[in-house]
């Protein structure tokens, strides 16, 4: 079994993707997209957010080089990591909305788990 899904695109548009849509998902908490795509980005951002939860000078130099806006690793670390400082994984949740109405492509909601919520 591969360790990463292929999604239908080459490694660096692939990447590009990834690293787009996490930067999105730590900017605004939550994206809509296919499950496939949602599963992938689950993926980095936890692990993104395990590098916020350390924050150390390094880590954070490991966010900015997958992160592609600075403010948005500044959030990461200064808000989004501290929520999560007493969880050890699980900082996404993905809701499964249905077929997409052109092609039937199964859709996902990916947002970062409320701790108020629960």
């Amino acid at each position: 079994m591969p360790r990463n899904r292929k999604l239908g695109r080459p490694t660096a548009h692939r990447n590009a993707m990834l690293r787009g849509m996490v930067t999105y998902l730590i900017e605004n908490g939550a994206i809509e997209t296919t499950v496939t795509r949602a599963k992938e980005v689950r993926s980095v951002a936890e692990k993104m957010i395990t590098l916020g939860k350390k924050n150390t000078l390094a880590t954070r130099r490991a966010a900015l080089a997958y992160i592609t806006k600075e403010d948005v690793v500044k959030k990461l670390f200064d808000e989004v990591a501290p929520k999560y400082a007493d969880r050890s994984g699980g900082y996404t949740q993905i809701f499964k909305l249905g077929p997409r109405r052109g092609d039937g492509a199964e859709m996902a909601l990916i947002r970062l788990i409320d701790e108020k919520a629960e």
